[in-house]
């Protein structure tokens, strides 16, 4: 279920919403609707404001949830792949997730990322490699997050909040690759959904074996002793160590 070797050639080109074949049209009339405004989410959070300027706000957060929904529309199941920017293409940890987009499209998975560089563009590049639909959920940020060249579908978001819903509400499973605080505020936002009976108990299966040793132990050693969760939500983070694993628990479900 590896991936192809690497041949010499063009890298391709970083996708525009609703350019490539395979995507679905970025509806004209929602983006003319209000202006792009850069730092909107910030403005936002930076306290009290006229009723006026968040009405805009929502207004906004709603065409951005509209604009996800109509982009994508599709039928095959769908895993999400969490995980760093920063790894580079030599990485092993780049090299595992291309090898998992790879395996879930294969089985039949839409890979659906956070459509960035490192883990996410490797994942999509697996799946892309494999022939299959490759998705990516975008944000606006200063830097890293540029769109990776090996996307069928995206969009760029404005809204963190809004990109996570879309991040969460097409997939069955979801793959925690190593990350930082981004991927921590995924994972952790997945699991608490859960938890709270918000979503169903799909599987969350990390990836990155000796990585996440230490917030294993913290929440066997910390949380659990102290009562703040239970052993039964321990458990609900399957570690893979392989593809093939990762591949077996999904298709267990």
């Amino acid at each position: 279920m590896s991936p192809p070797d690497d041949k010499p050639g063009k890298t391709p080109e970083a996708p525009v919403p609703g350019t490539r074949a395979a995507a679905s049209p970025d509806p004209a009339p929602l983006r003319t609707l209000l202006p792009d405004i850069e730092g909107a989410e910030k403005a936002f959070l930076s306290g009290r404001r006229n009723r006026e300027a968040d009405l805009e706000s929502a207004v906004r957060f709603f065409l951005e949830f509209l604009r996800g929904f109509e982009s994508f529309d599709f039928v095959a199941p769908c895993i999400t792949v969490f995980g760093s920017s920063r790894f580079p293409e030599g990485h092993p940890y780049y090299q595992l997730a291309r090898e998992l987009g790879y395996a879930l499209a294969k089985a039949g998975y839409v890979v659906m990322t956070g459509g960035g560089p490192g883990i996410m563009e490797a994942a999509n590049r697996g799946a892309r490699e494999a022939g299959g639909l490759s998705f990516g959920c975008n944000i606006k940020l200063p830097r890293e997050q540029q769109p990776n060249p090996y996307l069928d579908r995206f969009i760029e978001f404005e809204h963190f909040f809004v990109r996570k819903v879309m991040l969460v509400k097409y997939s069955s499973a979801f793959v925690v690759m190593p990350g930082g605080f981004g991927t921590l505020d995924e994972a952790f936002e997945v699991i608490t959904l859960i938890q709270t009976g918000k979503l169903e108990r799909f599987p969350i299966i990390s990836m990155g074996g000796d990585f996440w040793n230490q917030m294993y132990g913290f929440a066997r050693e910390t949380m659990l002793k102290e009562g703040v969760i239970s052993r039964e939500e321990v458990e609900f983070i399957h570690d893979a160590k392989t593809v093939e694993e990762a591949l077996r628990i999904i298709q267990q479900r």
